[in-house]
């Protein structure tokens, strides 16, 4: 029988690479690209998000309370931003509907919203307990609910979502991209780069507003993005695959940045994305990591500049 599409979990922070065949490998990546390339269809022309960094880091804390492992706690932010940008989207609709009415329908449509605001953290906690298939946390962080209300609200959220909540989250590609990498002859160790992702990969859901900013001013060059440029953005933030090996790209930078390249072209050949694009993830994923100068870290902007700097010269 042929070995698990993921590395297999050996604690809550070790996991064995190169233990899984080469097909399967490549089936699991084949799927994972499709999934992704869906996804982005998909968020092409909606509005808003629910990544802010007050939202996650309540996600990581409670996760952390629980003892879960990561791949839950990023799941579970999925699970939210897609059932708060769904309920959202729902409340959008019947306000258009009662503009055109009258004032006693719109109040409704304010109570709706009330009713969705207040529940918020309800929702959190349950999208949690959906990632990771917990049923009998009733305490949150000081919010305490029934299990009928608990039950209720995952209800609601499975109902919404059409109880596809198993969603692919960007850590999936991380390891997958990851486990291709060492069967590549990466020079950089799949172990060593694992844990540097995780914690580039926490900070890019904290930070995810002002490091897509950052990308989205360099990939247009222009410091005041319009409405419209920034609409069409969302798509980019859906895109994992591209997010996987920016995180990747920065990771091997930090562990050893004379084997970066040798990454970068690793990454641009398995996933065909361009490396100009990938060292310009790399460079907004940096200039919000690296923040101090050390004696043994080069200065952020002077790193990520590199980084472009050899994308060019290789394309």
């Amino acid at each position: 029988m042929e070995g698990p599409l993921r590395p297999r979990l050996v604690n809550c922070s070790d996991f064995q690479f190169g233990v899984v065949a080469t097909e399967t490998i490549e089936n699991a990546l084949l799927h994972l690209a499709q999934q992704n390339e869906q996804a982005v269809k998909e968020a092409a022309g909606r509005k808003g998000s629910f990544r802010e960094t007050r939202i996650v880091e309540f996600v990581f804390l409670l996760s952390e309370q629980w003892c879960l492992e990561k791949s839950v706690s990023y799941q579970a932010v999925e699970i939210l931003e897609r059932f708060m940008v769904k309920q959202a989207e729902s409340i959008c609709r019947q306000a258009t509907l009662q503009l055109r009415s009258n004032e006693t329908e719109l109040q409704s449509w304010r109570t709706l919203r009330e009713q969705l605001c207040n529940k918020f953290i309800l929702r959190l906690v349950s999208c949690v307990q959906l990632a990771s298939k917990l049923s009998f946390h009733y305490k949150a962080l000081g919010y305490v609910y029934t299990k009928e209300e608990l039950l209720e609200s995952e209800l609601d959220i499975l109902k919404s979502l059409n109880f596809q909540i198993n969603l692919p989250t960007p850590l999936a590609y991380v390891e997958m991209l990851l486990e291709v990498l060492g069967y590549n002859g990466c020079l950089v160790p799949a172990t060593q780069l694992h844990a540097t992702c995780l914690t580039l990969l926490d900070l890019v859901y904290l930070l995810h507003e002002p490091i897509y900013e950052s990308l989205l001013r360099a990939s247009i060059e222009n410091s005041t993005p319009s409405q419209l440029q920034g609409e069409k953005f969302i798509s980019v933030k859906e895109d994992f695959m591209l997010l996987a090996v920016g995180i990747i790209a920065a990771s091997a930078f930090i562990q050893n940045h004379e084997c970066w390249s040798q990454v970068l072209g690793h990454l641009q050949s398995i996933t065909g994305i361009g490396l100009e694009s990938i060292a310009e993830f790399s460079y907004a994923i940096l200039t919000h990591s690296v923040g101090a100068n050390t004696p043994e870290q080069p200065v952020p902007h002077k790193a990520a500049r590199a980084l472009r700097t050899a994308a060019s010269s290789n394309t």
